[in-house]
């Protein structure tokens, strides 16, 4: 039995796999990948097929000589290079700009994924967060602050882990509802208030913001809500102040071990994991009993 990005797979699948490609001999791995995601409804909660995630699971099976895929057709670049590579944008004003929330003046909140704004987002990004910036994979939102005509700050989004034993018991929810419906949650993957940017309470402001229109920005894109709000914080480097003043919640610490650790010993540091809900009857949503 293989198992890939929550789907098992028995010797039947595998069998049908092969069935397939020796009925379609004249189909390139792309439509291959289309006609197994349709046979299996394999799609996404927005109703479009699971096309990259299908192509990787047929690759993964041909590299482990359990099916034989037809020789690819175009070489395409390696978009795993290409997504870190960020485009430039104008000069950025780097003067310090210290102020209290209030004399800062009206802030804009910009949603920029595939907007005017999305290349300044991964070049500060890349250039002032301690992570660095790599363009997320799947769903993702991307969010610019703007204030007197100077960005101030990002905020990143993407799907939420498959697995968060602290955060899957403060849901409370079965592995199978889990399946279902891990899709409306958001992870908070990045957080950055540019370095010169010295405001107090400009954070929490800015995480309470966002929360306010998160949802309906991910329906608008993908045609579902987002019900719970998480992230995880370094205590190492942060005490998460911002995310306490904005009510969110610390509900447990990871295990130190990535979902690829071979062994199950801890491999990296432990993180607090923060959550918000975004509404009274969120575990409803998330455990399908909203009706």
């Amino acid at each position: 039995m293989l198992r890939y990005r929550g789907r098992d797979v028995g010797p039947t699948d595998v069998a049908f796999i092969r069935e397939l490609i020796a009925a379609h001999p004249q189909l390139s791995r792309r439509r291959l990948s289309a006609k197994l995601c349709e046979a299996w409804h394999w799609v996404q909660p927005n109703g479009a097929l699971h096309d990259m995630v299908c192509r990787g699971f047929l690759l993964a099976l041909h590299r482990a000589e359990l099916i034989v895929l037809p020789a690819p057709r175009v070489q395409v670049p390696n978009n795993v290079v290409a997504h870190r590579q960020t485009h430039g944008a104008a000069p950025i004003d780097p003067r310090p700009l210290e102020t209290t929330l209030a004399a800062l003046g009206p802030l804009d909140l910009r949603q920029v994924r595939r907007a005017e704004g999305e290349d300044l987002f991964g070049q500060l990004l890349a250039q002032h967060h301690y992570l660095g910036y790599c363009r997320p994979v799947g769903e993702h939102l991307k969010y610019l602050v703007f204030a007197q005509d100077r960005p101030l700050a990002c905020l990143a989004w993407s799907s939420a882990p498959h697995h968060l034993a602290p955060r899957d018991r403060f849901i409370g929810w079965s592995k199978e509802q889990r399946l279902r419906h891990l899709h409306l949650i958001a992870y908070n993957t990045r957080f950055l208030i540019l370095p010169w940017v010295k405001v107090p309470q400009l954070a929490s402001h800015l995480l309470s913001r966002v929360a306010r229109v998160i949802s309906a920005d991910w329906q608008c894109f993908y045609h579902h809500p987002i019900h719970l709000l998480e992230t995880f914080i370094d205590p190492g480097r942060f005490s998460g102040t911002c995310y306490r003043a904005a009510n969110w919640r610390c509900v447990g610490r990871s295990t130190g071990r990535g979902h690829r650790t071979p062994s199950r010993r801890p491999n990296r540091s432990l993180k607090e994991l923060w959550v918000y809900p975004l509404s009274r009857n969120f575990r409803q949503h998330l455990i399908g009993t909203d009706g």
